[in-house]
């Protein structure tokens, strides 16, 4: 797994026009590329109306699932123009849907891959990208009488809180990335008198 990627930052609509071609980009972050399948269904049938729903993904943080459509646009004008923006601005795991409803001027070749690109490149700019970094998941249990100060300390020193469940013993969710996980250890068994147990889990994507 790469230790971080970049994805549009929410879900969301920018509008651009063209010599009066109306370009709608819809992005959507997608996790798998059935989501982004989802996500192009949705847009498609909301604008069934359009002249074309013109879309480009990319799943995966390392050797990622590369696909476009030119949806009945000119070949390579459309999909192609959009899927290399999302790769230059350096996206992953996101969706990219780009409906146009024609103007009545025809825009050409360099001008369809100039609206499709620049569609997709000022939608980014609008709904703003994110950075998720890989980090592990870590379990930590405590007795109740420390684990307020304890969740406390956590978050002064800048650890991502992601869970809280209270029993006979309080679990704390924890993202914790590799390099900091020894660091960890000695840390909380100062901060705990090595009372707390720390369990460690799988690996996932998060702002940790």
């Amino acid at each position: 797994m790469q230790d971080e990627y970049r994805t549009v930052a929410r879900a969301g609509v920018h509008e651009t026009e063209v010599n009066r071609s109306r370009f709608l980009c819809a992005l959507a972050p997608a996790a798998t590329e059935r989501e982004a399948q989802d996500f192009l269904t949705a847009v498609r049938k909301e604008h069934a109306d359009a002249t074309h729903n013109c879309w480009a993904y990319v799943i995966g943080a390392g050797a990622a699932v590369q696909k476009a459509s030119d949806d009945g646009e000119p070949g390579g004008t459309a999909g192609v123009p959009m899927l290399q923006m999302l790769l230059r601005r350096d996206m992953r795991y996101v969706v990219a849907v780009v409906t146009r409803y024609y103007g009545g001027v025809k825009l050409g070749a360099g001008g369809l891959i100039r609206a499709y690109g620049g569609a997709v490149g000022e939608a980014l700019d609008a709904l703003g990208t994110t950075t998720r970094r890989r980090f592990r998941v870590a379990t930590v249990r405590v007795d109740h009488q420390r684990a307020g100060k304890l969740q406390n300390d956590l978050r002064a020193t800048g650890r991502v809180v992601r869970d809280v469940r209270y029993a006979e013993a309080v679990t704390i969710e924890i993202g914790l990335p590799d390099a900091d996980v020894e660091g960890f250890r000695r840390w909380l068994a100062d901060a705990t008198a090595g009372t707390a147990g720390l369990e460690l889990g799988e690996e996932a994507y998060g702002d940790a």
